[in-house]
């Protein structure tokens, strides 16, 4: 039934004024139930929704700010031509000189230049028999594994993943240099026989989460075997880690966080675990004192039935509790994340041990704000510009660091989050970021800890591209190595490795120079 116009002859102007509010807000929620209704359609349908809002530009406006204060003259450009290596060296004379010429040494020009053919290699195997009739045939060489070499498995694995070009384009090229390899074959390079990638893959993530002082934490969705998925990344400034899986839960994400370990461990850790989530302490009795060790999942839900946990229909659930609590009594059996802080966006599944949450997305809540009036964007911007000089100041307080200011911080922070502006929304708002003081100011207890996830957001834009350039993946096999890779590679990048001699050395690539492990190259500060 349709609402009746309201009688508004009768209304002074503060009248009209509350009556024009009213439905200001009453088209903001329709419009954006509108908007919803049509992107709820265009997924049904297959199509693209509405673009993302943009961020707001708080960490760049900062960042401009400052850089413009302090700008200094650059130096001049270093030469470049001491980081070439020559090949080649050619001694050009002139056509003719006249009689009487002196030789003044040499004026050197340097020309990059680069070599790709295809490198065709015939073994011929000597046979021979033996006075006892048998056939002995000469072994091959190390190099010739297979029927492809390793520069050729470098330069598909180095273009597919560092390139980012397709298979079906590098299919192309390599066809066009002359070499006579199908898709099947490409794909089988880029993902079968991987295992000592894999292995170093869990070792960088191992090395990282032992020795990090923080890790920073993000997700995208992946598609895999036709259905959708996560790919969650784990890392900060000296290693990179992906893994794709069908769930984005906090059980999924601790038992990434066991680096390849699959034990299920009850230990002090554990049950502190349990009783900071709530599980009743009844509950929690029942695993007593002595630490215990499962092999696996069956094994730790077999002895839930047992002693009755898996019977009780409390909240919050003992077994998920529980659960989460054996893997995070395996994580600190290894002694990995030893007082590591985890740096998120807030989502609640990051939400564990010392937790410290992003600037830009708590901004990011006030800036998408829809606002009904001139005094509601007034208020807004006057809180954005509070947080955005606490944010500067918080910046500043990473590079000196000191309890008075740290204090003083802690003040300006509650100052601002208590406001009362008169715009409900917003005050609710600021209401619930102050609730999270404590994940928002971690950095005065952990100055080394960033103030954003972006060093997150940029690592995972590498498995996005993927994403949108090469749809899922089809085998267990093939997401493994691709996740693998791409973390090898950020790894690589943020330990001024080169992808390439990287690749050289761990295929065997004659005269590649030798890489050192990346898990050892990670731990190397730690252990100086």
């Amino acid at each position: 039934m349709a609402e009746s116009s309201p009688d508004i002859s009768g209304l002074g102007l503060d009248g009209l004024k509350a009556l024009l509010v009213q439905a200001l807000e009453r088209v903001a929620r329709l419009e954006k139930e509108n908007a919803e209704l049509r992107d709820e359609i265009a997924r049904l349908k297959g199509l693209k929704g509405r673009p993302k809002l943009k961020p707001s530009g708080m960490e760049k406006a900062v960042e401009a700010a400052s850089a413009k204060g302090s700008a200094k003259r650059k130096g001049r450009r270093g030469a470049k031509r001491s980081k070439l290596t020559v090949s080649e060296t050619r001694i050009v004379k002139p056509d003719s000189l006249p009689e009487g010429s002196r030789f003044k040494g040499y004026e050197d020009f340097i020309v990059q230049d680069l070599v790709i053919a295809p490198w065709t290699v015939r073994y011929r195997r000597e046979r021979w028999q033996l006075p006892s009739g048998e056939t002995v045939v000469a072994a091959l060489p190390k190099q010739a594994a297979s029927h492809f070499g390793p520069n050729l498995k470098r330069f598909v694995l180095s273009q597919y993943h560092q390139g980012q070009v397709t298979v079906p384009r590098l299919n192309a090229l390599l066809a066009d240099l002359g070499l006579d390899i199908s898709k099947r074959q490409i794909v089988r390079l880029l993902s079968a026989k991987q295992d000592a990638f894999l292995a170093e893959a869990t070792e960088v993530l191992r090395a990282g989460l032992a020795s990090a002082r923080w890790i920073s934490v993000d997700d995208t969705g992946a598609r895999h075997k036709a259905q959708n998925g996560f790919c969650t990344h784990i890392g900060n400034d000296r290693f990179a880690f992906f893994a794709t899986t069908g769930s984005k839960s906090r059980l999924n994400f601790l038992e990434l966080l066991r680096a390849g370990a699959g034990e299920y461990v009850i230990n002090g850790a554990a049950l502190a675990y349990m009783r900071e989530h709530k599980l009743p302490q009844a509950a929690i009795a029942r695993f007593g004192s002595a630490k215990r060790r499962f092999a696996g999942c069956k094994a730790f839900m077999a002895y839930l039935k047992r002693i009755g946990l898996a019977k009780l229909k409390v909240k919050p659930d003992p077994v998920q509790i529980a659960t989460e609590g054996a893997l995070w009594g395996s994580i600190a059996e290894q002694g990995l994340l030893d007082d590591t802080v985890i740096l998120s966006d807030g989502a609640g599944q990051f939400k564990i041990a010392e937790h410290a949450l992003c600037w830009v997305h708590a901004e990011r809540l006030i800036h998408k704000l829809g606002t009904f009036c001139e005094a509601h964007v007034q208020a807004k911007e006057r809180i954005r510009r509070r947080i955005w000089k606490l944010y500067k100041a918080l910046k500043a307080y990473r590079q000196a660091p000191s309890p008075r200011r740290a204090a003083r911080l802690a003040r300006r922070f509650d100052a601002i989050f208590s406001t009362e502006t008169g715009f409900v929304t917003l005050d609710r708002l600021l209401a619930r970021l102050r609730a999270q003081k404590d994940d928002l100011l971690a950095v005065l207890k952990h100055p080394e800890i960033p103030l954003h996830t972006n060093g997150s957001e940029n690592d995972i834009r590498c498995q996005v591209t993927r994403r949108k350039i090469s749809a899922g993946t089809r085998s267990d096999s093939g997401r493994d190595a691709r996740d693998a890779f791409l973390g090898l590679m950020k790894t690589c990048a943020k330990q001024a490795v080169s992808f390439w001699d990287y690749l050289g050395d761990r295929l065997g690539v004659p005269d590649a120079p030798p890489i050192a492990r990346l898990a050892g190259l990670i731990r190397a500060p730690a252990a100086a």
